[in-house]
């Protein structure tokens, strides 16, 4: 279910299937992240997942919340870029479920050619000198999260726009904030159906030429 819709148009288009690094949550690379991968990948795109925990994953929040303290964010974020960097020179399209969504958002808005900014269940601090060109950008997140209140979302949205992207935010009533996890208890089935079939239209309309040679989105 829609929260606030915005028209996607891009001045340049991709031709074919998408490049995509998709980073895991705070959970680690979990078998949900191979499986969402393998669905991108039968819809005829190529993905990378990033392992930024090394082989570690977790259990609970509280476990992997711990892990990524003593990691670092500059050290995350130094081995996400690292892990796009072979990649980035195609085009690529980042995305990232919860701590691996707020990861994607922030080397996004840092690569000149990103084609687009797929998030599951997560944003990021947005700063202030951010800037993109028309960037693509769709926000899949449960109504209500804990993690990513309202009125964190509204101000989040504004401030994408500000900086140039254009998003489209879906929100999904009575689903845990990981929803689209089957092995962890936020897991909805319908919502997360709605999502990936949402999600996959999304990263359609990134291949697809609009008129006049512009892309378009609904």
């Amino acid at each position: 279910m829609p929260w606030a819709r915005a028209r996607v148009v891009v001045p340049c288009w991709h031709d074919g299937p998408m490049n995509i690094v998709l980073f895991h949550s705070i959970y680690g690379l979990r078998p949900a992240v191979r499986q969402a991968a393998d669905r991108l990948r039968a819809a005829g795109h190529q993905v990378w997942t990033p392992d930024l925990f090394e082989g570690k994953t977790f259990d609970t929040v509280e476990e992997g919340q711990a892990h990524h303290e003593r990691i670092g964010r500059e050290e995350l974020l130094k081995r996400a870029v690292l892990a796009a960097a072979p990649y980035s020179e195609r085009g690529l399209v980042y995305a990232g479920f919860s701590l691996g969504a707020a990861t994607a958002q922030t080397l996004a808005l840092g690569d000149h050619r990103a084609l687009g900014l797929l998030l599951l269940h997560g944003t990021s601090d947005i700063a202030a000198s951010a800037s993109v060109d028309d960037l693509p950008v769709q926000l899949h997140v449960a109504e209500p999260d804990p993690f990513e209140t309202d009125d964190w979302l509204s101000a989040w949205y504004l401030q994408m726009g500000r900086a140039g992207a254009d998003v489209e935010v879906f929100r999904y009533a009575g689903a845990g904030h990981l929803y689209t996890d089957p092995g962890l208890p936020d897991y909805d089935e319908e919502a997360a159906g709605a999502t990936w079939r949402t999600a996959l239209g999304f990263l359609d309309s990134l291949g697809r030429p609009g008129p006049g040679g512009a892309q378009t989105g609904s």
